[in-house]
C-alpha cells in the first residue's frame, strides 16, 4: 500500500524529525510502495553566491542501548548519546552547492567527471563549467537523487564544510581542511586511514555504530532489539528499497515508504554509504544496499569495506549531527542525579 510522507499537516511519517535550515520535503503519493519526494533545493547561478542548504535529520534517542550481537561479537549499534542522523542520503543538489562554494579551484578533487552520468545508464548528474574559476550545475530533475562517485575524503570535506557553516572560498583550513576532521590536504590511502573525528565535531560521517543503530535498532528504549533490515523488518523484497530493480540507477531520495524505526530512508538501497570505521588497517567501512546490489546486501550481518580513495557509481554517504563534548558532560551529570534501580567480508558487488 502506498504511504504519504510529507510536512507537518500533510501526513508526516516520522515523529522525531529535526530540521536544520530550510523546511523539509513534501511527499507525493506513488505506486508500489514508493513515495516520490520533492525536496527543496538550491538554485544555482554562475555567481557562486554563498551556499544555503538544509540537511533534514531525524533524532536518534535511546542512549546507552546495547549492541546487536546476533552476527558478530562484540556487536554493533551501541551508542551512549543521542544524535541526529541525515534522513536522506546526500543529494546531487546539495553536493553541487558545496562545489559552487569551495571548488572554483578544485584543489583536492572534490568533483569527478563521472558525476555527470555520461558513462552510466541514467545519463544525467553534476556538470562542471569554465576552465579557471569553475561553476557547477545539476541536470534538471536530478537534484534530489543521491550523489555518487564520492570518495571517503570527499565526504569528510563536506562534513567539515557543514561544521564551518557552509563558507565560500578556496579549499583550506576554514572551509574543507579542518573542522570536524583535520585533513590538511589528506588524499592518499594512508592519510585518509589516519583521519579521526575531532572532539567538538558537529557534522560528521556516521561512525559504524551510529549508522547501524539508526538503520536496525527498533527504537524501543535502551534495548538490544534490532531488525535485520533498515526497513523496520526482518525480511525485504524488491518493492521496499531501490536494490536490484528494473530502474538500474539511483532514484530520488525517499522514494520508498519503508523507513528505519528512527525515520531514515534508503539505508537499504539507492547507494552504499561510507562510515568512519577502519577495517584491518586498510579500508574504510561501508554499509547499506544500492540500486545494483541484491536485497541481502543491506542485511545487518553484512559488513563491507573499501579503499577510502575509491569513487563508484553506487557509493555515496549521509551525514550526522553529533553532540559536542560539553553537552555530553551535562547529560552525564543529569543522569547521575537520577536514582537508579538495581537490575538483576571486503568489498561490495562491483557492477
Amino acid at each position: 500500500m502506498s504511504q504519504f510522507v510529507g510536512l507537518n499537516g500533510f501526513g508526516r511519517l516520522d515523529s522525531a524529525r529535526r530540521e536544520h535550515g530550510r523546511p523539509p520535503p513534501v511527499g507525493l503519493c506513488g505506486a508500489g510502495g514508493m513515495v516520490f519526494t520533492a525536496l527543496l533545493v538550491v538554485a544555482f547561478s554562475s555567481s557562486r553566491a554563498p551556499a544555503d542548504i538544509a540537511i533534514e535529520t531525524v533524532h536518534v534517542a535511546n542512549p546507552g542501548n546495547s549492541p546487536d550481537t546476533r552476527h558478530e561479537l562484540p556487536g554493533y549499534g551501541a551508542v551512549g548519546y543521542a544524535y541526529d542522523m541525515g534522513k536522506y542520503e546526500l543529494t546531487m543538489g546539495q553536493y553541487a552547492a558545496f562545489l559552487n562554494a569551495v571548488a572554483g579551484v578544485d584543489t583536492y578533487g572534490l568533483y569527478s567527471f563521472s558525476m555527470n552520468g555520461g558513462g552510466d545508464s541514467w545519463g544525467g548528474g553534476i556538470f562542471r563549467h569554465g576552465s579557471t574559476t569553475r561553476t557547477y550545475s545539476v541536470t534538471p530533475g536530478y537534484e534530489n537523487r543521491p550523489v555518487s562517485y564520492v570518495s571517503f575524503g570527499d565526504a569528510l570535506r563536506f562534513a567539515n564544510w557543514m561544521h564551518n557553516g557552509q563558507p565560500t572560498g578556496a579549499q583550506g583550513p576554514t572551509t574543507t581542511e579542518d573542522g570536524s576532521y583535520f585533513l590538511n590536504g589528506a588524499t592518499s590511502l594512508a592519510a585518509l586511514l589516519a583521519v579521526t573525528r575531532k572532539p567538538g565535531a558537529t557534522w560528521a560521517i556516521p561512525s559504524e555504530n551510529e549508522w547501524y543503530k539508526t538503520a536496525y535498532h527498533k527504537n524501543d528504549g535502551a534495548t538490544d532489539n534490532y531488525w535485520e533490515y533498515p526497513t523496520s523488518s526482518d525480511s525485504m523484497t524488491s518493492d521496499m528499497a531501490n536494490t536490484e530493480s528494473t530502474f538500474l540507477h539511483p532514484l530520488i531520495v525517499g522514494s520508498y515508504a519503508y523507513p528505519s524505526a528512527y525515520g531514515t530512508f534508503d539505508q537499504a538501497g539507492n547507494v552504499n554509504e561510507w562510515n568512519e570505521s577502519v577495517i584491518e588497517g586498510l579500508y574504510r567501512g561501508v554499509r547499506g544496499g544500492a540500486f545494483n546490489n541484491d536485497d541481502y546486501t543491506s542485511a545487518a550481518g553484512n559488513r563491507y569495506s573499501l579503499d577510502p580513495t575509491l569513487e563508484r557509481s553506487n557509493l555515496g554517504f549521509r551525514i550526522a549531527m553529533v553532540p559536542e563534548p560539553g553537552s555530553l558532560i551535562m547529560a552525564a551529570v543529569a543522569a547521575l542525579a537520577v536514582p537508579k534501580r538495581r537490575k538483576k567480508r571486503h568489498g561490495i558487488s562491483r557492477r
